[in-house]
């Protein structure tokens, strides 16, 4: 089965059911159905055929949200080709690495983005055949296609890891392991066609792409696609009465919780059923804040570039505030001794492009034999409840006079001090203890640091109380809003 098959369900069922309702940058509307969506995937595969993309080929879309990238992913899919998304917020040196690490056959974009590849040099492009968006409404509606079908393990995506630590590694994905997460995810947040989707995340990213859009084509639900997003719109649009579900990050949330204080809360907030968010730890404050204007506790799970979905707090039940909830269906999880998460599944990815290295040192093997991603995360596990907690990343733990010092727990106590508004904890070196925290805070106004650090003080242990602050305007993040420490000041 691959993913053309789980997507065809909606379209012989309700054909003429939207499948995507887009806002345009004029602020009107358009629709395409599941068979318009359909029809086009078809034309513009036909067109890619053309230009010679083959099954087992890679196409790189370096592209916003419009409904061009929907239709063009389906139409990857229909020859067999996979997609190869580019973080928009990339210039220069992140493309001509992408491109020259994966060889798409082409390169899809929009005209506004045409100046930041003309930057590139012919090299660079390393050949690439550039198509913009705005001609593919014009290819040829009768062009032959001959579809290939693609098996489960074939590759449907080739996303690229954030380079965090050194230049971003293509995650191999493959049908099997996208429809493993969709699946999952159908069953556990019971999903409906009746849903409808506000979907705001980019789709370049696996959280916008697979969570939200696969998921959503999956369901026979509606996506409400917008380019971008923005809180008064958003409110609106959630406001509205369409939406039942929408998917966020935290920096998404907090933008939401300071629009809704401004004015009422709209009444047509009550069709909502689910908000979730991921891609970056939630803050608790953020979290009973939203609770509190709106009535929704906002769902938590946790996920990777390399693995889809892992772990989900519960549709229905209880959601904690601050943690991530217990393995989907099909996803197993467990602790290895240096608190380091590991999980295995249908849904974890086989490997890194061209990286055989890499890809084995991400995985360990159990006693059993069985294949384990290590997923550089750190956590704890109730052992009541099994309910996870992350509690940073395994690169960013602080060893500090011999003890374990997780900046996340820092994180959250700077971030419940009055005039705190973003807090981000790194380890910084000290002649006698090693390590120390140091931290880097947004705040509202001045802000007292002696009682800052009292306030710590009564609330952490004393090594864990940061030994030098600084504030600064903006913590500098990628497009899903996560804080990239390794960007700020002394990184």
């Amino acid at each position: 089965m691959n993913l053309l098959d789980l997507f065809a369900i909606p379209l012989q069922e309700t054909p003429a059911k939207p499948a995507l309702r887009f806002r345009t940058e004029e602020g009107g509307t358009l629709d395409l159905s599941y068979a318009e969506l359909s029809v086009a995937a078809r034309r513009i595969a036909a067109g890619f055929a053309a230009r010679g993309v083959q099954p087992g080929d890679r196409v790189a879309f370096f592209l916003g949200n419009r409904p061009e990238f929907v239709t063009s992913l389906l139409a990857l899919f229909h020859l067999g080709a996979a997609l190869v998304p580019i973080n928009l917020a990339y210039r220069r040196r992140e493309i001509a690495h992408m491109l020259g690490d994966a060889s798409p056959r082409l390169l899809l974009t929009e005209r506004s983005q045409l100046p930041f590849l003309e930057e590139l040099e012919e090299a660079e492009k390393a050949g690439v055949e550039i198509v913009l968006a705005e001609d593919l409404a014009a290819w040829p509606a009768d062009a032959p296609l001959a579809p290939a079908r693609p098996d489960g393990g074939d590759l449907a995506l080739l996303l690229y890891t954030s380079g965090t630590t050194g230049k971003s590694k293509g995650a191999m994905i493959s049908h099997d392991n996208v429809l493993a997460t969709v699946t999952g995810l159908l069953a556990a947040w019971a999903w409906e066609a009746d849903d409808a989707l506000l979907l705001t995340l980019p789709l370049f990213h696996t959280h916008g792409l697979v969570v939200g859009l696969c998921t959503a084509l999956a369901a026979g639900a509606t996506v409400l696609l917008r380019r971008r997003f923005e809180a008064p719109a958003a409110v609106a649009d959630l406001g509205g009465g369409e939406p039942t579900l929408f998917f966020g990050v935290p920096t998404m949330y907090v933008r939401l919780v300071e629009e809704l204080r401004r004015g009422e809360v709209p009444a047509g907030l009550a069709r909502m059923r689910l908000f979730c968010s991921g891609s970056a730890p939630l803050a608790p404050e953020t979290f009973i804040a939203f609770r509190e204007l709106t009535g929704h506790a906002i769902l938590e799970r946790y996920g990777m570039t390399e693995t889809g979905m892992n772990l989900s707090n519960p549709y229905a039940g209880e959601r904690l505030p601050g943690t991530v909830g217990t393995p989907l269906p099909g996803v197993s999880a467990r602790l290895e001794e240096s608190g380091e998460l590991l999980v295995r599944g249908s849904n974890v990815f086989s490997g890194y492009w061209q990286a055989p290295e890499k890809t084995a040192e991400s995985f360990v093997h159990d006693e059993l034999g069985r294949r384990w991603f290590r997923t550089g995360d750190l956590a704890s596990r109730d052992p009541a409840t099994g309910v996870f907690t992350l509690l940073g990343r395994r690169h960013e733990l602080i060893l500090s006079g011999g003890f374990n010092v997780y900046p996340r727990e820092i994180e959250e106590v700077l971030t419940s001090f009055p005039g705190v508004r973003e807090a981000a904890v790194v380890g910084r070196k000290h002649p006698e203890w090693g390590e120390v925290p140091m931290a880097f805070l947004v705040t509202e106004g001045e802000i007292d640091v002696s009682a800052l650090i009292t306030f710590c003080k009564a609330r952490i242990a004393g090594f864990k109380v940061p030994r030098m602050f600084q504030v600064i305007e903006t913590l500098p993040r990628n497009a899903l809003g996560k804080v990239q420490k390794h960007l700020l000041p002394g990184g």
